[in-house]
């Protein structure tokens, strides 16, 4: 059960009361002992291990600590803040610049009334609530799906395949969004448009280099350069009553942009999600598409041609009720296609695939021990690992030819969760 600490000002100068306000304490402490092992293939059949044993946090729930409030405005209008930061509390910091506490998961404000409610700031982007809602795993730990796992890399698993990172994938800064109210008959929806917040030139010509393009290669220091990347633009559409939970997702997000040149690159996003609850069991399952466009002006600095490199991923998953505990298990893969766009030599249909497994244990509403495995197989050029891994080793070989590629991960989390 949460604490709550229950304000209400009252202005004893005047005698005037406040609207009634609560704010709300709360938070998850959840901590774990993993293990990983991710082995690598030689072109002469000797395999590289990279091991680790760790504490960890957030093996079942993210840990976390945050404040939120709501004030009565009457009418049926209210307005609510809330301010969440995650943890590492095997360490005891935070994720901002030398371990700070700060609130670098949800932190927004809102208005909310019969017309639905208005969100503004840093908030779950459309996209990812299926990936998150449909594993059975939630997305945490060894046994996060392939689908989270890819969308969450820097080249979406598969080194040099001209995929680039989405920094909007779980969640979106600077943004406004829209939910409709709950009382629907069971239909649920949210609206997400996410600034970028980048600074105009007219003329374009006139526009300063951008830092980063400046960083990976000096001679642009005088190109002209803008960076449009942030802007996201995404919708979810559902509908949840009694055993039943369906939902539609579509996303894009602009991750890449050079004025000059005349590119744009986004990651274009729509997945399907479902879960029924039988009693018994409970099935979840979900099917994602991702596609990374790039946008070419028709100018004399564009080579021919587009890349346009895509993933689709599909989960499966059981939740079992057993006594005070629940078995989960689930398997997910993911496909790639188009992915040699702008690399010679690298298979354009990389795939993997992950089988993962679990208990948990509910000593009360707020305590759980928990644990579980999964085991990973990457095949064709994939490099996906189980999420919290060191990564391969996909270095030289010494005595041999070539380098090593992926081949396998396994990873396992033994813990303990507690909410307050």
């Amino acid at each position: 059960m949460k604490k709550t600490l229950v304000a209400v000002a009252v202005l004893a100068a005047t005698g005037v009361a406040s609207a009634q306000s609560t704010v709300t304490l709360f938070g998850v402490v959840d901590a774990a002992i993993s293990g990983y092992k991710n082995q690598s293939e030689t072109p002469f059949g000797v395999s590289v291990n990279k091991s680790q044993t760790a504490m960890t946090s957030s093996g079942y729930n993210n840990s976390r600590l945050g404040f939120r409030g709501t004030e009565d405005l009457g009418g049926g209008l209210a307005a609510t803040f809330w301010l969440e930061a995650g943890m590492t509390n095997d360490n005891g910091l935070g994720a901002g610049t030398g371990g700070a506490l700060i609130f670098n998961r949800r932190s927004t404000v809102s208005l909310s009334g019969v017309f639905g409610e208005v969100r503004l700031g840093k908030d779950f982007t459309p996209t990812f609530w299926n990936d998150t809602v449909f594993d059975a795993f939630g997305a945490n730990g060894v046994g996060t799906n392939l689908i989270t796992t890819a969308s969450g890399g820097a080249t979406f698993g598969v080194p040099n395949s001209g995929f680039q990172a989405n920094p909007n994938y779980v969640r979106a800064v600077n943004s406004v969004g829209y939910f409709l109210p709950p009382n629907l008959g069971g239909i649920y929806g949210q609206f997400m448009y996410a600034f970028n917040e980048q600074v105009s030139y007219d003329p374009g010509g006139l526009t300063p280099p951008g830092s980063a393009a400046i960083a990976a290669n000096p001679t642009l220091a005088l190109t002209p350069n803008n960076a449009r990347v942030g802007r996201y633009v995404g919708g979810r559409v559902g509908y949840a009553k009694g055993p039943l939970d369906v939902a539609l997702a579509y996303g894009a997000s602009t991750i890449g942009s050079n004025y000059f040149v005349g590119t744009t690159t986004t990651l274009n996003t729509w997945n399907l999600g479902a879960s029924y609850d039988f009693g018994v069991v409970k099935l979840l399952g979900e099917y994602s598409n991702n596609k990374q466009n790039t946008d070419f002006a028709k100018n004399t600095f564009n080579p021919f041609g587009t890349t346009k490199p895509g993933a689709n991923g599909a989960v499966v998953g059981v939740l079992i009720p057993v006594g005070v505990g629940m078995i989960r298990a689930s398997y997910s893969e993911v496909k790639y296609n188009n992915v040699n766009a702008n690399t010679l030599g690298l298979n354009p249909n990389p795939k993997a695939d992950q089988f993962a497994i679990g208990y948990v244990h509910n000593l009360s509403r707020r305590t759980a021990l928990y644990t579980t495995f999964s085991y990973l197989k990457d095949k064709d050029g994939a490099a996906l690992a189980v999420t919290g891994s060191p990564g391969f080793y996909m270095g030289p070989v010494p005595g041999g030819p070539g380098s090593a590629t992926p081949s396998k991960s396994l990873g396992y989390d033994v813990g303990i969760r507690h909410a307050f």
